[in-house]
């Protein structure tokens, strides 16, 4: 998963971890994925015959059910929206302001604690006992299991701009766990939750080396220079504001734009969201029909979501449009059978990617590389806030009705509103996560950075 261009910096620089995740939908295996460098290429999935006996496979079956319950529930006629209230309520995350001490333990940090006394992640924690080295994790039970069983140093990466008090462990102050934060909200919330300074480390999300680059972010600069022509069709962009890309993407800046404007949705990972989708193929079919745009349609692996997809082609008569041959391509649905063919094949799609519309989860943080979001209703409280820190950096858009996107959407591209959120993103939303994660792990400590080209 290590692009061959920025993978030797890693490896031969930091020393080496153990990285661990669960599969919860996406959202903490695509946080794992770009790391896998430092790993040597291994990734340990709880709940998996190598890392969890049978009894701990059911818990984390339970823990996997309840996560695409909430996501969805919703859409279960009349009682849909009252079950997703009470699912929710147990993933409740408070409010933010005033700021206050919230060290004490929740009924959710009882219920963790709970299952890990009983033995979930005991297995997985004999398996990192096998070489002393760091733990890298992306889920945070497994993050309290590894500090209950081992005495190996541990770090978890925080998926969200904010997030439930079981991320943080019982006694936040003698706990072990260190903590790589997104965002500044999410290090202010860590700070909530009691979490002491020096454990905390603002990184930014791990986003794909594949997409950024080596230190200098060579590749992301030049995907960034050609979106940003893409979207600035009137040229207003560069007038006002060609003297500041110039100086940040440096030659890359005066590169002709290659390809038509590409817009991504991407389906939730438990498959939430699948109707949007088929309004967008609607919403856009006469400026699809006309050569205008093209729609990537990313149905993770989920084979039924690929099969409505191509249903509503179908029925549409766009099927003729999604054949990849030259001159039939407009339509592309993006499917994997596994999650290293899915992050391999969605990442070389993010490169080429002009506008991403998600529901707001952890792809909000890929405005880092860029790219501007449009943001699909948000599933669950961690998502809200996802959302409100996307339209604080001024990077995301929540969309309008999908039937009509293809009024609203062209009607912000001649505003030039997209090239701003994409510009915004690049400049606000944090980009090295990798890097910095990595200096970390081989200093002890992190320089904390203003220049965008250097966080």
């Amino acid at each position: 998963m290590v692009h061959p261009e920025t993978g030797e910096f890693i490896k031969d620089q930091t020393p080496k971890i153990w990285l661990t995740s669960a599969e919860m939908g996406l959202g903490h295996l695509r946080a794992a994925y770009p790391l896998l460098g430092l790993a040597g290429g291994e990734l340990l999935i709880a709940g998996e015959q190598e890392t969890a006996s049978a009894a701990e496979r059911r818990q984390w079956r339970l823990f996997r059910q309840t996560y695409e319950s909430l996501s969805r529930v919703r859409r279960i006629p009349g009682i849909g929206l009252f079950l997703y209230g009470l699912l929710e309520k147990a993933q409740n995350i408070s409010p933010y302001y005033p700021f206050r001490d919230l060290s004490q333990p929740s009924f959710q940090v009882d219920f963790v604690k709970y299952l890990v006394k009983k033995g979930m992640g005991r297995q997985l924690a004999q398996k990192v006992q096998e070489e002393r080295r760091p733990v890298v994790t992306t889920f945070y039970a497994l993050a309290i299991a590894l500090e209950e069983y081992t005495d190996l140093p541990v770090y978890c990466v925080i998926c969200d701009a904010d997030f439930n008090r079981v991320w943080v462990a019982e006694d936040p102050k003698q706990s072990r766990i260190m903590y790589f934060a997104p965002c500044s909200h999410a290090w202010r919330r860590l700070r909530q939750y009691g979490v002491p300074d020096e454990r905390i480390f603002v990184t930014g999300f791990p986003l794909p080396l594949e997409n950024i680059g080596d230190p200098t972010m060579n590749i992301l600069r030049r995907d960034l220079a050609q979106r940003l022509h893409r979207l600035d069709v009137t040229g207003r962009f560069a007038v006002v504001h060609g003297a500041q890309a110039r100086n940040y993407l440096g030659e890359e800046w005066e590169a002709f734009p290659e390809g038509k404007l590409s817009l991504t949705f991407a389906v939730g990972g438990a498959g939430a969201q699948v109707e949007i989708g088929a309004a967008i193929i609607r919403g856009l079919k006469s400026h699809l029909e006309e050569g205008r745009i093209r729609l990537n349609l990313v149905a993770g692996l989920r084979p039924e979501v690929r099969d409505y997809f191509l249903q509503v082609l179908r029925e549409e008569g766009l099927d003729k449009l999604a054949t990849g041959q030259p001159g039939a391509d407009a339509v592309e649905i993006l499917y994997a059978d596994n999650f290293p063919e899915y992050f391999t094949k969605f990442n070389r799609l993010m490169a080429r990617t002009d506008l991403l519309w998600t529901k707001p989860s952890e792809l909000s943080f890929y405005c880092g590389l860029g790219i501007p979001v449009i943001i699909a209703p948000p599933i669950g409280p961690h998502e809200v806030y996802n959302q409100q820190w996307l339209m604080e950096i001024g990077a995301g858009y929540p969309q309008q009705n999908p039937k009509h996107c293809g009024d609203w959407i062209f009607e912000l591209l001649e505003e030039g509103r997209f090239t701003l959120m994409a510009w915004n993103g690049f400049l606000y939303g944090r980009t090295l996560g990798v890097y910095k994660i990595a200096e970390v792990i081989r200093t002890g400590k992190m320089v904390r950075e203003i220049n965008p080209l250097r966080r």
